[in-house]
């Protein structure tokens, strides 16, 4: 006689991101409702990759209780890549919610005393935060959800008028992310209840900012339009840093999810169609999406939500 093993439960042996926070997960931004994310990479040095995980969840958590209404944080960590490098996503309201944060890094005691707090033992020398980290290794990613445009882009004449950012002028932020597509909400997949997050960047051939952007936009309808429930991207530029750097944030519902990321490229013809379209105007030279971009610029990293014990670190405790 043989015993069928019950299937794992994905969800539970890596739990999305929104579970490592008290706070309910309706009070969370993410990437789907923010006005603005940020990415914060960091190099954890490895004689304190407890103690780095420890202090990058506490102060995750004192940001989420403190800050709800205003930025939610989570912690992840590269599925695959540079092995204890963490990068903490976070989700502000819009760019005015960076007020909030600078004063509370100012004027709230409990958050001061957590960054200057004893983090390393004495027996290995003793220190704050700043000994968890490689010097020099931290930096951000600021994005903002993508709109038909932006950055003074053309669509068809048409689609650039009809965003909030261009018709209301009292508008105070960029329309979230979740606006982009037409897959229905209550199935979207985002930095809070993913297991996957993976994130690709490419930088766009300044000849052909118009025409990346429409292709972008357009790649990420075909996987939302085709894969409801296990995947969901969102499209987002670079503020603040290099111009014109589109940013997908692509959303799986676990990281199986990608083989049907690739059967889709595979089997859709209407999918890959988009990538086999001449695209670029005869007397621009013609040519497909591969002209849009710098050569060698797109990169992809996987990053998985980080939980106690991942990577056989240790637990809180």
């Amino acid at each position: 006689m043989t015993t069928t093993e019950a299937p794992l439960d994905r969800a539970e042996i890596v739990p999305p991101a929104e579970k490592q926070t008290s706070v309910p997960a309706a009070d969370l931004f993410n990437t789907s409702n923010a006005g603005v994310v940020v990415e914060r990479v960091a190099q954890v040095r490895a004689e304190f990759r407890n103690e780095a995980r420890v202090f990058a969840r506490e102060l995750a958590e004192h940001i989420n209780k403190r800050q709800t209404g205003v930025s939610s944080v989570f912690v992840y960590e590269e599925t695959f890549g540079v092995k204890d490098r963490i990068h903490f996503l976070i989700h502000l309201k819009s760019l005015a919610s960076y007020y909030p944060m600078v004063q509370m890094g100012d004027e709230d005691a409990a958050y001061r005393e957590s960054i200057a707090k004893d983090r390393v033992d004495n027996d290995k020398g003793g220190g704050a935060w700043d000994r968890l980290f490689v010097d020099g290794s931290m930096s951000e990613t600021v994005m903002l959800p993508q709109f038909w445009g932006m950055y003074g882009t053309a669509v068809d004449g048409k689609l650039e008028k009809q965003s909030t950012v261009y018709t209301d002028h009292t508008v105070d932020n960029v329309p979230p992310a979740w606006q982009q597509t037409s897959q229905p909400r209550e199935q979207h997949l985002h930095s809070g209840n993913a297991g996957i997050v993976m994130h690709r960047s490419a930088q766009i051939d300044y000849n052909f900012r118009s025409e990346a952007r429409k292709f972008g936009r357009e790649v990420a309808d075909s996987i939302n339009d085709n894969m409801a429930g296990d995947c969901t991207v969102f499209v987002y530029e670079e503020a603040f840093g290099a111009a014109d750097r589109l940013h997908w944030m692509i959303h799986l519902k676990d990281l199986t999810s990608y083989q049907r990321l690739l059967e889709l490229h595979v089997r859709n013809e209407a999918v890959r169609n988009l990538y086999f379209d001449q695209r670029i105007p005869a007397e621009q030279g013609g040519g497909t999406w591969a002209r849009m971009f710098v050569q060698a610029t797109m990169s992809d990293v996987a990053l998985t939500p980080q939980h106690w014990g991942l990577y056989a670190t240790q637990g809180r405790g």
